[in-house]
């Protein structure tokens, strides 16, 4: 079956393009309220991962808080406010950026890139993986486990990894494959990956989920930056926590449990930030101070004459 249009992009009142998806809305018992699309399909969960891999690394003893552990549950922006951050963790353990395995990439931050690009060129650091990747390697030294080859499927640390998120997405992962930055990814349902952040936000704040939960909450400018969805979104929405990903994919969980994820299957990142705005709002949550993003603006000769949005029929939670 087909997974319905979610978003769709409007000019001068035409639909120019549209966007097909799946969304998943839980309410705070965790029970499934409403949806769109295949949710039992796989997904792989790219960046929105990384709090959960912050969990499992968490659960195998590595020991941050704060700012550190927010950057290892980043997709950060790669500026040096970012990397400061990273260095710590790596100071900490004894390290510095030549342990470092994932790919080298200017920073997403688009001034340090014009100024990385004309410098240095693309490198680990800035790359907006390096806060986890610092994690793993913290997460070895700990427990006295090999860095070389940490990135391995195979390697201790990123078993505890995968059997971390498979406990809180509450299912096995359907395939395990490669994300951007070398490290394994692996896929989930839609619905594993809403439950999964369900559970972030409703854990003891001792707990390894609470605790990310909490770093994320108090430091959404290293989860992401500033400018970013992610961060605008945590700002504007008290107690949210909240993961962009790669390919169209974000997850978010407001303080009581209700939780959202959205999968745009082609991929387009434009079409995540209105229709995680319009889940939020179909499960109730108070989200006025995003009037100004759920519809994102589409210019002609520089003034806005449309808008990226959830269709104006709706969509079954949307209404």
């Amino acid at each position: 079956m087909l997974d319905p249009i979610i978003v769709e992009v409007v000019r001068d009142g035409f639909v120019e393009s549209v966007h097909h998806g799946r969304v998943a809305g839980l309410d705070a018992s965790g029970a499934l309220v409403f949806h769109e699309g295949d949710l039992a399909a796989p997904v792989l969960l790219r960046s929105c991962a990384k709090p959960l891999q912050a969990v499992g690394m968490l659960r195998a003893g590595l020991d941050l808080d704060g700012a550190q552990l927010a950057v290892v549950c980043a997709s950060h922006s790669g500026t040096d406010a970012h990397l400061a951050v990273v260095r710590e963790i790596l100071a900490g353990a004894g390290l510095d950026e030549s342990a470092l395995d994932n790919t080298p990439a200017l920073a997403l931050d688009a001034a340090t890139a014009a100024q990385q690009a004309l410098t240095i060129g693309p490198d680990r650091l800035r790359q907006n993986c390096s806060g986890k990747h610092a994690a793993m390697l913290a997460t070895c030294v700990a427990n006295g486990w090999p860095t070389d080859g940490y990135l391995d499927r195979n390697h201790r640390v990123q078993v505890a990894i995968v059997a971390a998120i498979e406990d809180l997405a509450g299912e096995p992962a359907a395939h395990v494959a490669t994300d951007g930055c070398g490290a394994p990814i692996v896929a989930v349902s839609l619905h594993g990956l809403a439950q999964a952040f369900h559970r972030l936000v409703l854990a003891e704040r001792s707990s390894a989920e609470g605790r990310v939960a909490a770093a994320m909450r108090a430091h959404p400018e290293i989860v992401g930056g500033d400018g970013r969805d992610v961060t605008r979104l945590m700002r504007s929405v008290p107690g949210l926590v909240a993961k962009d990903g790669a390919e169209g994919l974000f997850a978010a969980a407001l303080g009581d449990g209700r939780s959202v994820a959205v999968k745009v299957l082609d991929g387009a990142t434009r079409a995540c930030l209105p229709a995680v705005v319009a889940a939020l709002r179909a499960l109730g949550a108070d989200t006025a101070e995003l009037a100004g993003v759920a519809e994102t603006p589409v210019l002609g000769h520089g003034h806005p004459v449309g808008a990226i949005r959830v269709p104006a029929t709706g969509w079954r939670g949307e209404r």
